[in-house]
């Protein structure tokens, strides 16, 4: 766990390193929340670098690394790494979402990772005790898998998958 932690935040710090310019160049490069609206950056804002929120953060993107107890992004494409109790994204993500509940209403490409697992467009992989997708293409492990449209079983134990 410990080996895969520090693989994953050299990864990040490469590609923040490789692509300074789109990631400093944004005016909100690091957001702490307490709890909306308690924090730095107004939750109508994206923010592009890192997210801190101790209890409860939202805003309308975030780029890069976002940690927190409920982390909540409203607009637009959010992409990264979310780590957490609650992941919320109402729009599309990108990247690797890993908390104990994972909910994506747009279209998700990567890997959910957690116990409740949801995404209404998913391409990618979903590993929990419940995975859920309306569309999917890719693979899900678990022990309640769902693909409501196009998958090779609409409800089944273990793996489903959809390509």
């Amino acid at each position: 766990m410990r080996r895969s932690l520090i693989t994953l935040l050299v990864i990040l710090s490469l590609s923040f390193l490789l692509n300074p310019v789109s990631i400093f160049a944004q005016s909100n490069p690091i957001q702490i929340a307490l709890v909306t609206p308690i924090q730095i950056v107004p939750e109508d804002q994206p923010v592009a670098g890192f997210r801190f929120n101790l209890l409860y953060g939202r805003n309308s993107s975030v780029t890069g690394l976002d940690i927190g107890l409920i982390n909540h992004s409203t607009a637009g494409l959010s992409q990264g790494v979310q780590f957490g109790c609650v992941g919320v994204v109402e729009a599309d993500f990108k990247g690797l979402q890993n908390n104990f509940i994972n909910l994506n209403r747009g279209e998700f490409e990567g890997v959910q990772w957690g116990f409740y697992n949801y995404a209404y467009r998913m391409n990618g992989f979903q590993l929990g005790f419940v995975n859920y997708a309306v569309n999917m293409k890719g693979i899900q492990i678990g022990f309640i898998n769902i693909i409501k449209q196009n998958g090779a079983f609409p409800i089944f134990p273990i793996v489903n998958w959809s390509f």
